[in-house]
Parts: structure tokens; sequence; C-alpha cells
């Protein structure tokens, strides 16, 4: 049986279920709530893509040689029907990420400050010992839990990374989610191939098995293909169920290990990237077909126009176009990738869209999306979080704290006055590329505060960039503006003891948290 052949039958058999004017006459009358689809990308930077997200001195887009390279046309799509953010941060690893799009909260706060290896607790030598590794727990406010108890069908497909193996966070069901298809402990796939049962009996990296794609073993399938064969299924039993659905479609891909996508391998068989690069351009490529996909089910079961999707990735870059995170390369013009502390290793990108553009549609008149534009004003990953819940009329428990704030002025393509333009990424934790740091941004206005000072924070606790000046980091001003190196310092210790987060312990008695200290 060709690849062709296999493909057709594996997307027939998923939604043999439903007959398309069954699904149809499901969804003839809008249903009261909205539904939502985050579609989030693994490691996928904001230059990962021919969709530029950065803009020249007028606020145009501006084209850099990464977007030319890449191939993202569905993503270039959604931006026409929506907004995208060229200022939309997050966590620069990515559990804390995922557990803030879960929570609404910081990381500083929710403690799960680095990435969770699902077999031991991984703080690094000298870490927060009270970090939380044991990820998100049974009881805890999640977004699905709060839809669910709001009507919602909620669905959990591709990676998880919320909890470590043996504890209750590596199950998304154990937290709001009706339907988990693929979601674990593991953190990145043991192999993306269907000829390889994406590592399930596989001895290398045989901990990073895909559970539950079973069907597809011993298929030419791709794991990208297969997780959005299965996301159209869950899609197309929700709608005939009536029930308005929340859609986490959490692609294992663009993570290594950067197996070539076969059929997306021929459009950069010519370039001059090394071989590791045109792989992970093929991974970005089928994750982008994926998107399409997602859009063209929505449009053909009747649901677009109530659909919401906000698409994102989960930390910066870490494309293999280099070795050394502090060459600008993966990322550039920004500086560093995944890990770091420089922008690339904390921008990603984010596009807000309605998948169907409709301005009778209750829905769309209450949250209008402007199409084809940028915003600038800066937002983050906690913000999802209480922007669905006001569009879905779903309320977080009394006194639960939620650092995250609503998206939707911004989405309607105005600034937002009352946002406080400051974002907080904690990583008290060693190694990944840059280690023991804290950044804090306002305004303009960027510090990064180093618990042990190296070369690479060149060799000094302090770094101070104006970003509006200099986005790309070049020239640090710490020594030559000491009282903005304060000023900012002081905003940075006031975030981080409100968010009550954990600290770094002293090398010489490994028990004593190193807190920042001014200048």
């Amino acid at each position: 049986m060709n690849r062709t052949t296999q493909q057709t039958l594996l997307a027939c058999a998923a939604v043999s279920m439903l007959s398309l004017p069954a699904v149809l006459n499901a969804a003839e009358t809008p249903p009261a709530q909205p539904n939502i689809v985050v579609f989030l990308v693994d490691d996928m930077g904001v230059m990962d893509t021919s969709l530029p997200f950065l803009t020249d001195e007028s606020g145009k887009p501006k084209r850099y040689p990464l977007n030319d390279y890449y191939r993202t046309p569905n993503m270039e799509r959604l931006a026409e029907r929506g907004i995208r953010f060229n200022n939309f941060y997050a966590m620069s690893v990515c559990s804390p990420t995922r557990i803030s799009i879960m929570t609404g909260q910081n990381a500083a706060r929710h403690h799960t400050t680095n990435w969770i290896n699902p077999d031991k607790d991984n703080r690094g030598p000298f870490g927060p010992p009270q970090w939380n590794w044991t990820g998100l727990k049974k009881n805890d406010v999640t977004l699905p839990g709060l839809l669910r108890g709001a009507g919602y069908q909620t669905i959990h497909v591709g990676k998880a990374h919320f909890g470590p193996r043996e504890y209750e966070g590596a199950e998304p069901m154990n937290l709001g989610f009706d339907i988990n298809v693929a979601g674990c402990s593991i953190g990145a796939p043991a192999s993306y191939y269907g000829m390889k049962n994406y590592g399930n009996g596989q001895k290398q990296r045989a901990g990073n098995a895909v559970p539950g794609l079973e069907k597809y073993h011993g298929t030419e399938i791709f794991l990208s293909e297969a997780l959005t064969i299965e996301a159209k299924a869950r899609l197309s039993e929700a709608v005939e169920a009536k029930k308005p659905f929340y859609l986490y479609f959490a692609h294992y891909a663009v993570h290594a290990p950067f197996n070539s996508d076969p059929r997306f391998a021929a459009h950069y068989a010519d370039s001059d990237k090394p071989a590791e690069a045109q792989a992970f351009a093929t991974l970005i490529e089928g994750m982008d077909k994926s998107l399409g996909d997602v859009l063209d089910h929505l449009d053909a079961l009747g649901v677009a126009d109530n659909t919401l999707i906000f698409f994102l990735g989960d930390n910066g870059s870490d494309a293999p176009i280099s070795k050394d995170p502090h060459i600008v390369a993966c990322a550039a013009p920004l500086r560093g990738k995944k890990g770091a502390h420089y922008e690339g290793g904390m921008r990603v990108p984010f596009i807000a869209a309605w998948a169907r553009a409709d301005g009778s549609n209750p829905h769309q008149k209450r949250l209008p999306i402007v199409a084809g534009a940028i915003q600038s004003q800066q937002a983050a990953v906690m913000d999802l979080f209480p922007t669905i819940l006001a569009l879905t009329g779903t309320k977080a428990p009394a006194g639960y704290v939620v650092d995250g704030s609503r998206l939707d002025t911004l989405l309607t393509g105005k600034p937002d006055a009352t946002r406080a333009e400051v974002f907080l990424m904690h990583y008290p934790h060693s190694p990944h590329r840059s280690e023991y740091f804290t950044c804090y941004r306002s305004g303009q206005w960027k510090v990064i505060y180093h618990y042990f000072p190296s070369e690479a924070s060149e060799n000094s606790h302090y770094q101070l960039y104006n970003l509006a000046d200099d986005p790309f980091e070049s020239t640090n001003l710490a020594a030559s503006k000491p009282d903005r190196l304060r000023q900012m310092m002081q905003g940075l210790i006031a975030g981080m003891e409100s968010h009550n987060a954990v600290y770094p312990v002293d090398k010489e008695d490994g028990k004593t948290p190193l807190k920042p200290i001014l200048p």
C-alpha cells in the first residue's frame, strides 16, 4: 500500500462515524458560546516563518532572510484574517509556558520555572529546591477545567508536558480535558515517523515514545499529519454532539529530533543550509499544513465563523542553524535562541483570528478582530486565560490570582492604555544555553539579572537594553545608565516578591536563597 492510499484510508476512517450532511446540520444554529482553538507549536520562534512579524520604523512588516527561507502559507492566510503580535512573550523553555497557558499565571508564581524532566528533578546544581517539578495537579485551576464546567467539550491533541511520568500532571484528562490524544509526560517525540511507530518498541529514546497512535504504526504517515487527522475527527465529534469545543492542539513539531518530513524535503534540498536545518524547515512546513487542514475542516463543518483561533509558539527558536546560542543565527536578526535571556529566546509568533470573518456573527460582534493588522504592544502567554474566560462567559474561582490581562482591545488593533507594559521571565536553573537569570521588561527597557555572572552575562550581574533604540540587544547600557538600571532592578525585585518567586541557592552552603540585589 503506498503512502497516499494509507493517508486517504486513515483520513476517511477518522471521520467515518459522521456524514457531512449530519455535521452541517449540527452546526446550523450558532452555539451560545464560541469555539476556541489554541494551536501551539513547540520550539517555534518569531523568525521561523515566511510571515514577517518584525517591523520597520514606520510599523510596516519587514522581511529578513529567514522569512524567505521558510514556507508557511497558512500562517499568512490566518494573519490575513486576523492580527499578529510582534512583541508577544513566552517563557524561554516549554513547560513553564504550557502551564502559564493553562493557569493564567506567570511561571514565577506557579513555580514550574524549568522544563519538566519526566523522570527526575532537573533543578540544576543550584536551582531552587522548592521549584514545582511535579507540575499541575488534579485539583489545580486550569483553563480546560473551567471551560468543561461551562459546558465545553475539552480536547487535548499532541504534546502535554504538564507533569512527570508518575504524577497526575502526566495525564491531561486529570487536568480538565475530556479527551486526550497522544499527550503524556514527554517533551519531545522519539521519532516523527510512523514506520518507526513514533518510537514505540524502539531502543533509542524509548522513554520518549508517543502514546496512543497505534493505528498509524507501520505507516508512512508523519506524526504531524497523524495528529491532524485525530484533531479533525475530535472536532467532528464535538460538532455532531452540538457542544462548543475547546481544542488545545499542541504539536510535537518543531522540537528535536529533526526528522525530515518527506512531503516537503524537496523544497529545501537546494538551499545552503545544513541537513538538520533543512529538516527543521520541513517540520515548520508540515506544522503549517496542519494549520491549513484545521482551517479547511472548520469550514467544512460549518463552524468557522464561530471559532476563534490563537496560534503561538511556546518559546524561542531552536532551529539548528548554529550550535552557538550566542551567535545571531537561528532567530536573526534577534539575538539568542530557546533557553536564552535574549529576545530570540522569549519572543514568539502570535496570531489571533476568527477562522472565517462574519460581521453579523454575534461572537464576532462581541470581539471584533481587525484583519491583516500588526499589534506592537506587549502581551504574553498568560493573557490567553483571562481573554478566553471573558469571551466564553466563564469565571475563575473567587480569590484565584490571574497574572494575565485580557487582550480584547489589542485584538481590535488599538493600543490599550490600561495595560501594564511589563513582562517578567524567571529561570533559576542550569544548564539551558543561559542559566540562573531573571528578565524584566518595562516599556522599551529590558534588564537581565544574572545570579552567577559568567562569560554569557558579560561577567556582570546586570545587562540593560533599550529595545526601542537597540531591538537586537547589541549594546549593554548597564554601566552607562546607572539610574535607569537601578529603576529597572527595583521593578524586577518588586515583581519577584509580588509573585512569591523561588530563587537559586548559594553555591557555598547550597541552602540560602539568592535574591536579586540592587546595583
